[in-house]
C-alpha cells in the first residue's frame, strides 16, 4: 500500500464523475475512538397498525394495501414526478426551464415492519432484487421514460419518513445530473479503450486487495478509491453488465449475498441500525446500445465515529470540494472485519 496516501494530504480522482475529493489522513490517525453509546435502536413491532406501508393498512390517499407476503409495489401517492405533467419550456434571458415527466413508485421490501435489508435473509433480498429488475424493465419500456433510478433512504437522519423497510423507484424522461456525469466518463473510456471503465477498475482493485470488503463469484463490494462519505461502499458485478435487466437467477442470488454482507457489516460497525442512502446507477433506457455502461450500487452512510457522530457536508465542502479524514483503505478494513462477524 502506498504509505504517502495514508500520511499526507492529497486529492483523489473520481473516474466516474471526473471530480476530485480532498483526503486529509493526518487529521485522523485512528478512524474513531471506539465510543459505545446508546443509539436510538428502538425495537419495532413486526406489524404497526398506524403504518401506512404495513400489509392491510390504509395509505394516506385512502387506498388499502393488500395482505402482501413478500414485496409490494405501488405508485407513490405523493410522487415528485408526474406522468401526466404538461409539456412546456420557458426561456427568458438567462432564465430557462423545461417540463419533466416521470413515474415514481414505492417498494416495500417485506411485510415485516421491524426488518431492514440487514435483517432479511439472502432469499428475501433476492425477491427484492427480482422486483427491482421487473420494474426497471417495465418502466424503461415506457415511451417517455429514459432513465430509472432505484434507491433507498434508510433512517430518519437520511430523511426517511417511515421506518417500514422500503425503497423508491423514480423514472423520468431525461438523465439526472449524477448519471449524466457517469454516462460521459464511461462513454469516453469505452471510446478510447473499447472496454468497460468499471470492469478494468474492478480488475485492478481485486489485484490490490486494499479496499475490498466482500466478494463472491459474480460480485465485489469495496470502498471506492475516491469515496467521499466515511464508510461509503460500492457493489459491482465483476463482468461488464449495463443494467440489472441482464441479471441471471444465480447472479441475482450473488447480488443479494453482497447486499446482505454489507448491510450486516454496517449494523455491526457501531452496533446500531446503520443509516444510509443507497442507489443503483445503470444504463439509460433510451433504446441506445449504451455498451459503455457498467451498472453499480452505491451506499452513502453519514456516520463517522459512532452511532451518533455524523459527517456533515459543510463549510469548505459546500463551497470548495468534498473532504474526508479517514482514508478509504482504513474504512474498508473496518467494514471487512465487521463483515466477518
Amino acid at each position: 500500500m502506498n504509505t504517502d496516501l495514508q500520511e499526507y494530504t492529497h486529492k483523489r480522482f473520481n473516474i466516474l464523475t471526473g471530480e476530485w475529493v480532498l483526503v486529509s489522513p493526518h487529521r485522523a490517525k485512528r478512524p474513531w475512538q471506539g465510543q459505545k453509546e446508546d443509539a436510538a435502536n428502538e425495537k419495532r413491532p413486526s406489524y404497526d397498525e398506524s403504518c401506512y406501508l404495513c400489509a392491510g393498512n390504509k395509505r394516506i390517499n385512502g387506498e388499502i394495501n393488500p395482505s402482501y407476503k413478500d414485496t409490494y409495489v405501488f405508485v407513490n401517492d405523493f410522487g415528485a414526478l408526474q406522468e401526466d405533467s404538461k409539456e412546456f419550456s420557458y426561456k427568458n434571458g438567462l432564465l430557462q426551464s423545461e417540463s419533466e415527466k416521470g413515474i415514481c413508485k414505492v417498494i416495500c421490501f417485506s411485510p415485516d415492519h421491524s426488518k431492514s435489508l440487514a435483517e432479511l435473509d439472502v432469499n428475501e433480498i433476492q425477491k427484492v432484487i427480482a422486483v427491482w429488475k421487473e420494474e426497471f424493465v417495465s418502466l424503461g419500456a415506457e415511451p417517455d421514460i429514459n432513465y430509472v433510478q432505484i434507491f433507498e433512504n434508510k433512517g430518519a437522519v437520511m430523511g426517511c419518513s417511515n421506518p417500514h423497510p422500503h425503497g423508491q423507484i423514480w423514472s423520468q424522461s431525461t438523465l439526472p445530473n449524477e448519471v449524466e456525469k457517469k454516462d460521459k466518463q464511461q462513454r469516453q473510456y469505452f471510446k478510447e479503450h473499447k472496454k468497460s471503465l468499471l470492469e478494468d477498475y474492478v480488475t485492478q482493485e481485486l489485484a490490490l486487495k486494499e479496499r475490498i470488503i466482500f466478494e463472491n463469484e459474480s460480485f465485489v463490494t469495496l470502498v471506492p478509491f475516491w469515496a467521499v462519505w466515511p464508510f461509503e461502499a460500492m457493489i459491482l458485478p465483476k463482468k461488464a453488465m449495463k443494467d440489472i435487466g441482464d441479471l441471471t437467477l444465480q447472479e441475482s442470488f450473488c447480488f443479494a449475498e453482497a447486499i446482505s454482507s454489507l448491510t450486516k457489516a454496517y449494523d455491526a460497525l457501531f452496533e446500531c441500525s446503520f443509516p444510509y442512502s443507497s442507489g443503483i446507477h445503470q444504463a439509460p433506457t433510451n433504446k441506445a446500445k449504451n455498451e459503455h455502461w457498467h451498472w453499480h450500487m452505491s451506499f452513502y452512510p453519514p456516520l463517522l465515529r459512532s452511532a451518533t457522530v455524523k459527517k456533515f457536508m459543510v463549510g469548505y465542502e459546500m463551497f470548495g470540494m468534498p473532504q474526508r479524514d479517514i482514508t478509504p483503505e482504513s474504512a474498508a478494513n473496518l467494514l471487512r472485519k465487521n463483515s466477518a462477524t
